[in-house]
């Protein structure tokens, strides 16, 4: 990744003057360490009358992956090589726009402190970045840079010189020519390289606005191309574009009234929070889920790999989900889950519609059988998938819920996070994480095998180019499916129930034999000779079947 800044000169202006502006030696060569490679800064050549300053930044592609979020193994298709052989060591991205802020941060500034009268001067400058990705193309780059004054030269770079056939790049070789103060020159790179790269290697957070206005401030707010630069600049987060959009429109009135924008954006007090808060994903997965839920009038719920519980308490809440049972392999969550929901406090009647159970998704379990609906919600992307065709007719073959919600993120979205280096996975367990079309495919083949018909929805922003956050299937069991499930579904609970022995607390008679099951709630109990009693759940122990008859080798 590479970057040169040319100026020229005479005996009573000296070009080498670039030296003192960058606050960097030209007979020296300076390395800088940066959060992923080194920076070299060199000069190729230094003169009176002509002298050039070159950023070299080797960017590690090994350090780059492993200081970035998502650490787990898989991915998408080709993840394992992409998170390797990409173009971010070569092509001018916002890493070669930190590195610029990080090496020449006094220069970015105006902080000259041996030559304070070259900071206002204006001076010859060329720019040249050869390998720059430009998204927008060379029309882009030209309506980014010429209203700031640049003679601009955007060459596009072909994809292979050996077949002219292929076409271009979206990568050009830049060259930008005029008269400007470096330090003006060094923010116009800065700001603007990432936004032509249309991608950041770190999470764009509600600083990046203080970032943008700074080193924007005596252009952003009258440049024609003003939306396009805060959008993208800020990643296309909604929230923080129109933020920054409002700060340059109080800035360009308090510019056109001569006066402090202060003194404009007075009428709210500072010390009142009226801006409305972004609702994170996870809930609106969750109010998904239920909206689908409540529409399939479901009164006995499965939420199967549960976790702690978040969702068990959304259900909790709703008086429509009389009996709810929440589903893990790890112990550790299913007691966090107990702790969250307080069911040592419950009310015992409250109490009753609940059980937390160990079980692993990956064997079929009776205890789970004769349900109204069950919700995988951000599971099937934990499992291997050698092992996703167990998981299959354990949910759909033989525990065959009436309704099934299954969620999981759809990968074409992850661009949209420019914390997420191309090709890695969200969390550091997903296995695997599917396209639109790949979840669809596998959803409509399992619907097929086992009798359900599917429709799917959008969770999160549906974003017009790569879809939602969150992608959801809900299964629902077929009219023939569905008579033979309610005819033979009481059976199959029973049995299933004098297979396993699991008993609820509570007056309920839904087994059809009066015996009241012991529940995790803390109601009273009855020994039934189970083996969740066995297992300690009897004693109190609450986490319901510790020795589970699903054993507990796969973690879902």
């Amino acid at each position: 990744m590479f970057l040169t800044i040319t100026t020229t000169g005479s005996a009573d202006r000296p070009a080498t003057d670039l030296g003192f502006l960058l606050h960097k030696h030209p007979d020296k060569v300076q390395q800088f360490s940066t959060s992923h490679g080194t920076a070299h800064v060199l000069y190729p050549e230094a003169d009176a009358q002509r002298c050039t300053a070159a950023l070299l930044l080797e960017v590690d592609p090994i350090a780059l992956v492993r200081r970035s979020r998502g650490k787990g193994r898989g991915g998408a298709p080709d993840s394992a090589l992409a998170q390797y052989v990409n173009d971010r060591p070569y092509a001018a991205s916002s890493l070669l726009a930190v590195a610029l802020s990080s090496v020449f941060a006094s220069a970015m500034k105006g902080q000259c402190t041996a030559r304070p009268e070259l900071v206002t001067r204006a001076m010859p400058l060329r720019i040249e970045v050869p390998v720059l990705p430009a998204r927008g193309g060379a029309v882009l780059v030209r309506k980014l840079f010429e209203p700031l004054g640049w003679a601009v030269r955007a060459e596009p770079l072909p994809l292979d010189e050996t077949f002219p056939e292929w076409g271009d790049s979206r990568y050009v070789r830049l060259v930008l020519e005029g008269e400007c103060r470096l330090a003006e020159a060094l923010r116009h790179l800065y700001v603007l390289l990432p936004v032509l790269d249309d991608a950041k290697h770190y999470w764009v957070a509600p600083d990046e606005v203080d970032k943008l206005l700074r080193a924007g401030e005596g252009w952003l707010e009258d440049h024609p191309e003003q939306r396009v630069i805060v959008g993208r600049y800020l990643a296309r987060r909604s929230s923080l574009t129109r933020r920054a959009m409002e700060r340059l429109e109080l800035e360009r009135l308090a510019e056109s009234d001569d006066v402090a924008a202060g003194e404009l954006d007075n009428a709210v007090d500072e010390e009142v929070d009226t801006e409305e808060k972004p609702v994170p994903l996870a809930v609106q997965r969750r109010e998904a889920i239920l909206t689908v839920l409540r529409s399939a009038k479901a009164a006995r719920v499965l939420d199967l790999g549960c976790g702690a519980g978040q969702l068990v308490g959304a259900l909790l809440k709703e008086g429509q989900f009389t009996e709810i049972v929440g589903v893990d392999v790890s112990m550790r969550a299913l007691h966090e889950a107990r702790r969250r929901l307080r069911l040592d406090r419950m009310p015992e009647r409250q109490a009753e519609r609940v059980r937390l159970l160990q079980g692993s998704l990956a064997y079929t379990d009776s205890r789970l059988q004769g349900y109204d609906a069950a919700v995988l919600s951000e599971v099937v992307e934990h499992v291997d998938l050698p092992r996703l065709p167990a998981l299959e007719y354990a949910v759909f073959g033989s525990a065959r819920p009436r309704n099934v919600v299954v969620t999981t993120p759809n990968v074409e979205y992850n661009v949209r996070w420019e914390s997420l280096p191309a090709g890695r996975v969200r969390h550091a367990d997903h296995r695997f994480e599917w396209t639109r079309e790949e979840f669809r495919r596998w959803a409509r083949e399992v619907a097929a095998r086992h009798g359900y018909e599917v429709s799917f929805a959008p969770v999160g922003p549906d974003d017009p180019e790569v879809g939602p956050p969150t992608q959801l299937a809900h299964f629902r069991m077929t009219d023939e499916d569905n008579s033979s499930h309610r005819g033979g579904g009481s059976r199959r609970e029973d049995s299933g129930r004098r297979e396993d022995g699991s008993c609820r607390g509570g007056s309920s008679r839904r087994d059809g034999g009066g015996r009241r099951e012991g529940g995790i709630g803390g109601g009273s109990r009855e020994s039934c000779g189970s083996r969740e009693e066995d297992s300690g759940e009897g004693s109190g122990a609450g986490e319901g079947g510790g020795a589970s008859t699903t054993g507990k080798e796969v973690a879902v």
